[in-house]
């Protein structure tokens, strides 16, 4: 019984211990969290702009006040209040707009024709280039980009990756991973002896079977959507831009394979006879359409396709001296009909993309399709708009970019001026925020204060 009853006692003696530092360790957790909690606040920027264009296309907000918490936007209005210790960023005279997007981008190329770079250049260099490339772009106020294509396979999700991870600056990346494209068409970088291979480079699709392996592969290497080269293209030897190259049924497989995993189709599409079939087939964006008639218009009305142009290649292009002259005389013969394309969807009111094909242009020269757009007709607020609400619906981001509304990430840009009166003011960015960091002020020091 002795023993019975010391048994019983160390047991609950050993209960009450167990009690005491479960209790003790639930107040060391607690005060940790607190003390975490208390490190771990995050930080409040109050910006104040003259006046705000939230990318929505409503009226312009004067005296504009956005309030950021951490890496998200927590107000916007005008006159806000500054809440205690947030930190005042003054942009006095300048307009906020939010962080433009860029649907149409080649930020790992490495400023040799696309067409040699595969003997040229490696896949290091692309990658080194496209951190640069990158950075310049973010600069200019583009904090997201929609990647086009790499040469080298995969080193746009590469530089995704490593945006991602902080390890270099840059837009925030979608990337396509890998060209898909038929044999001689707009993507084949192989413009070379068929005695020469690069076995690494496996982009060519021919045919239902061959499209669908190299649509999984693309997206089993972490490609956010599917690019597909359906038509011949400006800069490229191939077949002109005119002629179709992918059929109808080959783009649907595309399409259909994509939307499996969840994901969706740009086409690069110049040629009238190849928008429409890449349009029946199902692809969610038509990139370039260069040469629309009146039944593609109506096609990207019934099919809710998205128009997603490229129009200052048609400045730069023609004399461009990395190009060959039979690619510059496929941009001059171009520029005209392009025009009447963008018209054509533009009074038609059916939703417009902004896109640039830098490389082509030159990185950081992005908003330089802003006046371009302008001079064909396009109101300013709606070529912004382009840029910011439209773009965000179409990578399917409305929800985190696109617009300064609360919740959504802290991407921010400023101009000096009012780019509703002069576009080219987006042409000379001075403030760039992404994620609630500011990553460019042109603007003395003592402007940015507690």
């Amino acid at each position: 019984m002795g023993q019975d009853r010391q048994d019983g006692q160390e047991t609950q003696d050993g209960k009450e211990i167990e009690s005491r530092s479960m209790k003790q360790l639930l107040a060391i957790a607690a005060a940790a969290a607190l003390v975490s909690g208390q490190a771990a606040a995050p930080s409040i920027v109050a910006i104040r702009a003259a006046r705000l264009v939230d990318g929505r296309g409503g009226e312009p907000i004067a005296s504009a006040v956005v309030i950021v918490r951490g890496d998200r936007i927590e107000a916007v209005g005008s006159g806000l209040p500054v809440p205690p210790g947030a930190r005042v960023v003054d942009l006095g005279s300048a307009t906020l707009l939010p962080g433009l997007i860029d649907l149409h981008t080649h930020l790992t190329s490495t400023g040799v024709h696309w067409e040699e770079e595969l003997l040229r250049t490696t896949p290091g260099q692309a990658a080194l280039h496209g951190a640069h490339n990158a950075l310049v772009t973010l600069m200019a106020g583009f904090t997201t980009c929609r990647d086009m294509g790499p040469t080298w396979p995969y080193t746009d999700i590469d530089l995704r990756k490593a945006i991602d991870d902080g390890i270099v600056p840059g837009p925030r990346l979608l990337a396509s991973g890998n060209y898909v494209s038929p044999t001689g068409g707009a993507g084949d970088a192989r413009q070379f002896s068929i005695y020469v291979d690069v076995p690494i480079v496996k982009n060519l699709a021919d045919g239902p079977d061959e499209i669908r392996k190299a649509v999984r592969t693309n997206l089993k290497q972490g490609a956010d959507f599917i690019k597909i080269l359906g038509t011949g293209a400006v800069t490229s030897k191939g077949a002109p831009p005119g002629s179709q190259q992918y059929t109808e049924a080959e783009m649907h497989v595309a399409v259909e394979e994509a939307a499996r995993w969840g994901k969706h189709v740009a086409a690069h599409l110049h040629g009238t006879d190849g928008i429409k079939a890449g349009i029946r087939a199902g692809v969610h964006t038509v990139d370039h359409g260069s040469m629309m008639d009146a039944e593609a218009v109506e096609l990207l009305r019934t099919h809710k396709a998205y128009f997603v142009p490229t129009m200052y290649t048609s400045m730069v292009s023609p004399t461009n001296p990395n190009l060959p002259e039979s690619e510059r005389e496929r941009s001059r013969q171009l520029k005209d009909v392009k025009e009447r394309s963008f018209q054509m969807v533009l009074k038609a009111g059916l939703p417009i993309g902004f896109a640039t094909d830098a490389a082509v242009v030159p990185h950081g020269h992005n908003a330089r399709e802003f006046g371009y757009r302008v001079r064909l007709g396009q109101s300013p607020m709606a070529a912004i708009a382009s840029a910011t609400k439209t773009a965000a619906e179409i990578i399917g981001w409305s929800d985190r970019v696109g617009t300064i509304e609360a919740g959504k990430f802290a991407d921010l840009i400023a101009v000096a001026g009012d780019p509703l009166k002069d576009i080219t003011e987006l042409e000379r960015v001075s403030f760039v925020m992404k994620g609630g960091v500011v990553q460019r002020s042109d603007r003395p020091a003592d402007t940015m204060k507690k």
